[in-house]
Protein backbone atom coordinates (compact mmCIF):
# COMPACT_ATOMS: atom_id res chain seq x y z
CA UNK A 1 0.00 0.00 0.00
CA UNK A 2 1.12 3.54 -0.78
CA UNK A 3 -0.02 7.04 0.14
CA UNK A 4 0.43 8.86 -3.16
CA UNK A 5 2.98 11.22 -1.61
CA UNK A 6 5.90 11.07 -4.05
CA UNK A 7 9.29 10.66 -2.41
CA UNK A 8 11.42 11.48 -5.42
CA UNK A 9 11.53 11.68 -9.19
CA UNK A 10 13.79 8.99 -10.63
CA UNK A 11 14.95 8.30 -14.16
CA UNK A 12 14.67 5.23 -16.34
CA UNK A 13 18.28 4.06 -16.79
CA UNK A 14 17.72 0.90 -18.86
CA UNK A 15 14.94 -1.11 -20.48
CA UNK A 16 15.29 -4.76 -21.44
CA UNK A 17 12.50 -6.02 -23.64
CA UNK A 18 11.39 -9.58 -23.00
CA UNK A 19 8.63 -11.76 -24.38
CA UNK A 20 5.41 -10.16 -23.06
CA UNK A 21 7.37 -8.26 -20.40
CA UNK A 22 9.96 -5.57 -19.69
CA UNK A 23 12.75 -5.20 -17.16
CA UNK A 24 13.04 -1.60 -16.05
CA UNK A 25 16.14 -0.28 -14.33
CA UNK A 26 15.56 3.00 -12.55
CA UNK A 27 18.12 5.41 -11.16
CA UNK A 28 17.10 6.70 -7.73
CA UNK A 29 18.51 7.72 -4.37
CA UNK A 30 15.90 8.25 -1.63
CA UNK A 31 13.83 5.10 -2.30
CA UNK A 32 17.01 3.01 -2.33
CA UNK A 33 17.87 4.04 1.24
CA UNK A 34 16.40 0.91 2.82
CA UNK A 35 15.16 -0.99 -0.24
CA UNK A 36 15.64 -4.74 -0.16
CA UNK A 37 15.05 -7.41 -2.80
CA UNK A 38 11.33 -8.15 -2.87
CA UNK A 39 10.26 -4.73 -1.58
CA UNK A 40 7.52 -2.77 -3.37
CA UNK A 41 8.22 0.58 -5.00
CA UNK A 42 5.52 2.48 -6.89
CA UNK A 43 6.79 3.70 -10.28
CA UNK A 44 4.37 6.26 -11.75
CA UNK A 45 1.78 4.71 -9.48
CA UNK A 46 2.45 1.10 -10.51
CA UNK A 47 3.47 -1.24 -7.70
CA UNK A 48 6.67 -3.00 -8.81
CA UNK A 49 8.89 -5.46 -6.95
CA UNK A 50 12.62 -4.84 -6.54
CA UNK A 51 14.31 -7.75 -8.36
CA UNK A 52 17.85 -6.33 -8.34
CA UNK A 53 19.48 -3.27 -6.83
CA UNK A 54 22.79 -1.53 -6.40
CA UNK A 55 23.78 1.77 -4.82
CA UNK A 56 22.21 3.89 -7.58
CA UNK A 57 19.52 1.80 -9.31
CA UNK A 58 16.87 -0.86 -8.87
CA UNK A 59 15.45 -3.23 -11.45
CA UNK A 60 11.89 -4.52 -11.61
CA UNK A 61 9.97 -6.84 -13.93
CA UNK A 62 6.87 -5.48 -15.64
CA UNK A 63 4.48 -8.17 -16.86
CA UNK A 64 2.09 -7.93 -19.83
CA UNK A 65 -0.96 -7.27 -17.62
CA UNK A 66 0.76 -4.19 -16.22
CA UNK A 67 1.84 -3.06 -19.70
CA UNK A 68 -1.78 -3.41 -20.89
CA UNK A 69 -3.24 -1.32 -18.05
CA UNK A 70 -0.58 1.34 -17.54
CA UNK A 71 1.67 3.72 -19.44
CA UNK A 72 4.89 1.95 -18.39
CA UNK A 73 5.23 0.43 -21.85
CA UNK A 74 5.74 3.93 -23.26
CA UNK A 75 8.64 5.01 -21.05
CA UNK A 76 12.06 5.32 -22.64
CA UNK A 77 15.58 5.56 -21.27
CA UNK A 78 15.78 9.00 -19.69
CA UNK A 79 12.06 9.22 -18.82
CA UNK A 80 11.38 10.83 -15.45
CA UNK A 81 9.19 8.72 -13.12
CA UNK A 82 7.49 9.25 -9.76
CA UNK A 83 8.80 6.97 -7.01
CA UNK A 84 7.35 6.03 -3.64
CA UNK A 85 8.22 3.24 -1.21
CA UNK A 86 5.43 1.26 0.40
CA UNK A 87 3.81 2.89 3.43
CA UNK A 88 5.06 1.81 6.84
CA UNK A 89 2.64 0.75 9.56
CA UNK A 90 2.57 3.48 12.19
CA UNK A 91 3.45 6.34 9.85
CA UNK A 92 1.19 9.18 8.74
CA UNK A 93 -1.15 8.56 5.80
CA UNK A 94 -0.79 12.00 4.23
CA UNK A 95 -2.36 11.22 0.84
CA UNK A 96 -4.97 8.50 0.45
CA UNK A 97 -4.91 4.72 0.14
CA UNK A 98 -3.10 3.97 -3.12
CA UNK A 99 -2.60 0.31 -3.97
CA UNK A 100 -0.32 0.73 -6.96
CA UNK A 101 -2.81 -1.30 -9.01
CA UNK A 102 -3.47 0.99 -11.96
CA UNK A 103 -7.07 0.95 -13.21
CA UNK A 104 -6.33 2.51 -16.60
CA UNK A 105 -4.86 5.49 -18.36
CA UNK A 106 -6.04 8.99 -19.22
CA UNK A 107 -4.79 11.69 -21.55
CA UNK A 108 -3.85 15.22 -20.54
CA UNK A 109 -6.29 17.55 -22.33
CA UNK A 110 -5.11 20.95 -21.12
CA UNK A 111 -3.16 22.93 -18.55
CA UNK A 112 -4.23 26.31 -17.21
CA UNK A 113 -1.57 28.17 -15.27
CA UNK A 114 -2.09 30.72 -12.52
CA UNK A 115 0.59 32.59 -10.62
CA UNK A 116 1.03 29.88 -7.97
CA UNK A 117 -0.82 26.78 -9.19
CA UNK A 118 -2.08 25.00 -12.29
CA UNK A 119 -5.28 23.26 -13.30
CA UNK A 120 -4.75 20.13 -15.37
CA UNK A 121 -7.67 18.53 -17.25
CA UNK A 122 -7.65 14.84 -18.18
CA UNK A 123 -9.90 12.57 -20.19
CA UNK A 124 -12.14 10.43 -18.01
CA UNK A 125 -12.26 6.80 -19.19
CA UNK A 126 -15.93 5.73 -19.36
CA UNK A 127 -15.30 2.55 -17.36
CA UNK A 128 -13.81 4.57 -14.45
CA UNK A 129 -16.23 7.53 -14.45
CA UNK A 130 -18.54 6.07 -11.80
CA UNK A 131 -15.66 6.01 -9.27
CA UNK A 132 -14.59 9.63 -9.74
CA UNK A 133 -16.32 12.33 -7.70
CA UNK A 134 -15.64 16.02 -7.22
CA UNK A 135 -13.46 16.55 -4.13
CA UNK A 136 -12.68 12.84 -4.11
CA UNK A 137 -9.22 11.28 -4.24
CA UNK A 138 -7.55 10.04 -7.41
CA UNK A 139 -4.01 8.88 -8.15
CA UNK A 140 -2.29 10.20 -11.29
CA UNK A 141 1.07 8.56 -12.01
CA UNK A 142 1.04 7.56 -8.33
CA UNK A 143 0.46 11.09 -7.03
CA UNK A 144 -2.44 11.48 -4.59
CA UNK A 145 -4.60 14.32 -5.90
CA UNK A 146 -8.07 15.76 -5.31
CA UNK A 147 -10.57 16.02 -8.15
CA UNK A 148 -11.34 19.76 -8.36
CA UNK A 149 -13.86 19.65 -11.23
CA UNK A 150 -15.68 16.95 -13.16
CA UNK A 151 -17.55 16.60 -16.45
CA UNK A 152 -19.08 13.65 -18.29
CA UNK A 153 -15.83 12.71 -20.03
CA UNK A 154 -13.16 14.75 -18.19
CA UNK A 155 -11.87 15.62 -14.73
CA UNK A 156 -9.52 18.25 -13.39
CA UNK A 157 -6.99 18.49 -10.60
CA UNK A 158 -5.38 21.62 -9.18
CA UNK A 159 -1.64 21.32 -8.69
CA UNK A 160 0.07 23.22 -5.89
CA UNK A 161 3.70 24.38 -6.30
CA UNK A 162 5.23 21.35 -4.52
CA UNK A 163 3.35 18.95 -6.81
CA UNK A 164 4.42 20.94 -9.87
CA UNK A 165 8.10 20.75 -8.89
CA UNK A 166 8.38 17.43 -7.05
CA UNK A 167 6.41 15.03 -9.26
CA UNK A 168 6.22 14.12 -12.94
CA UNK A 169 2.59 15.29 -13.02
CA UNK A 170 4.03 18.81 -13.22
CA UNK A 171 5.86 17.81 -16.42
CA UNK A 172 2.88 16.28 -18.24
CA UNK A 173 1.64 18.16 -21.32
CA UNK A 174 -1.49 17.90 -23.49
CA UNK A 175 -1.44 14.57 -25.31
CA UNK A 176 0.61 12.79 -22.64
CA UNK A 177 -0.79 9.54 -21.23
CA UNK A 178 -0.89 9.08 -17.45
CA UNK A 179 -1.69 6.18 -15.12
CA UNK A 180 -4.95 6.45 -13.19
CA UNK A 181 -5.94 4.63 -10.01
CA UNK A 182 -9.38 5.45 -8.64
CA UNK A 183 -10.25 5.34 -4.96
CA UNK A 184 -10.38 1.67 -3.92
CA UNK A 185 -13.06 2.41 -1.31
CA UNK A 186 -15.53 3.35 -4.08
CA UNK A 187 -14.90 0.02 -5.83
CA UNK A 188 -15.56 -1.96 -2.65
CA UNK A 189 -18.75 -0.03 -1.90
CA UNK A 190 -20.02 -0.71 -5.40
CA UNK A 191 -19.28 -4.41 -5.01
CA UNK A 192 -21.21 -4.62 -1.73
CA UNK A 193 -24.33 -2.80 -2.95
CA UNK A 194 -27.18 -4.95 -4.25
CA UNK A 195 -27.51 -4.77 -8.02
Amino acid sequence: MFTGIIEEVGEVADITEQTNALRLTIAASTVLGDAQLGDSIAVNGVCLTVAERDDNTFTADVMQETLNRSSLGTVTVGSKVNLERAAQVGSRLDGHIVQGHVDGTAEVISRTADEHWEIVRFTLPADLARYVVEKGSISIDGTSLTVSALGDDWFEVSLIPVTLTDSVVGLRQPGDIVNVEVDVVAKYIEKMLPR
